[in-house]
């Protein structure tokens, strides 16, 4: 019968639930730094940003980040800037949804960025649309079904 030689299961793999992103110091850019609206993810660690600055630039995910912080399309993220490459940058931290509104309301991001576009975005209130466009069956309608 062979030892054991691993260090645990699949549980073990998964990591642990880390709940101290809740209250975390809000981060503002620094030089050499941008903040980005993720527009797709390409694969292999990598995803494509439009910049505030105009420039739309491939951006790689970290090690630190990756398979543990979860980007998705329509993200806020800060990015830090190559000097010797201008259409790609890294990603350094992914502002929480609560936190791209506080950089909103500073004015750190355009009034152009749209928060919360990503896939299963809620309507927002003034996108409230009612609910008065539904077909509505009589008895013998649902006889002929």
């Amino acid at each position: 019968m062979p030892k054991n030689k691993g260090k645990g299961g699949k549980n073990r793999k998964r990591g642990k639930n880390e709940a101290d992103d809740e209250k975390r110091e809000l981060v503002f850019k620094e030089d050499g730094q941008e903040y980005a609206q993720v527009t797709r993810m390409v694969g292999n660690g990598r995803c494509e940003a439009n910049c505030i600055d105009g420039t739309r630039r491939l951006c790689h995910i970290r090690g630190k980040m990756h398979k543990k912080v979860w980007i998705g399309a329509g993200d806020i993220i800060l990015v830090g800037l190559r000097d010797y490459q201008d259409d790609k940058a890294d990603v350094i931290l992914k502002y929480m949804p609560n936190e791209a509104r506080l950089l909103k309301s500073y004015g750190e991001l355009p009034d152009h960025v749209r928060l919360n576009e990503g896939i299963g975005a809620a309507l927002d209130d003034d996108d409230y649309v009612p609910a008065d466009d539904f077909v509505d069956f009589e008895d013998e309608d649902i006889d002929k079904i």
